[in-house]
């Protein structure tokens, strides 16, 4: 049995039940970890927030998957590590990077690989990082803006993978065969 329950619509805090709805249009469905983010109504809508920030930013959906993967794999998350396997294909990245990342090592392609490598470190170095790394990111194509911008999506990977290693919310049959036990 979960330590925290998996809402539903009805089941949700009501201060939650607007942006659960809004998840549900966005996929189509409530992702379980989102369902057990609506627990806490600041948590959700802080969720929803961010997403709406890291997706209307400059990245592509390669270049956010990446990041969103690698930060899973960083943090050891099993279910964002599925779900971002199956996004960051679906996204167009190629199965060998996926592999790659899965096994926490960087895309083989340049810029994909200088961005996983600057969300791993930040992660890692916990926010540490020094001249060298922001120099390679830039060499790799990057501004300086960009370095920021990536700390946004990983301040929203941080959300979802702290509250996937809390909560353990199930794996969705459809991300089954991208499970992942790190």
């Amino acid at each position: 049995m979960a330590r925290f329950p998996v809402h539903t619509i009805d089941s949700a805090p009501e201060a939650s039940k607007p942006a659960l709805r809004d998840v549900g249009a966005r996929f189509g469905m409530i992702p379980n970890l989102a369902a057990t983010m609506a627990t806490s109504p600041v948590l959700i809508q802080s969720f929803i927030g961010i997403f709406d920030k890291v997706h209307g930013g400059s990245f592509t959906e390669q270049q956010i998957q990446t990041v969103l993967l690698t930060d899973a794999v960083t943090n050891g998350c099993t279910w964002a590590v599925a779900l971002h396997s199956a996004l960051g294909l679906q996204a167009g990245l190629d199965p060998a990077d996926v592999d790659a990342m899965r096994a926490g090592r960087s895309p083989a392609d340049k810029t994909l690989g200088a961005l996983s490598t600057l969300a791993r470190s930040l992660i890692e170095k916990r926010g540490r990082l020094d001249d060298e790394e922001i120099e390679r990111f830039l060499a790799a194509g990057f501004y300086k803006d960009l370095v920021l911008e990536v700390i946004t999506i990983v301040a929203a990977s941080t959300i979802t993978n702290y509250t996937g290693s809390v909560t353990n919310p199930p794996l969705e049959a459809g991300l089954q065969a991208h499970a992942w036990n790190g």
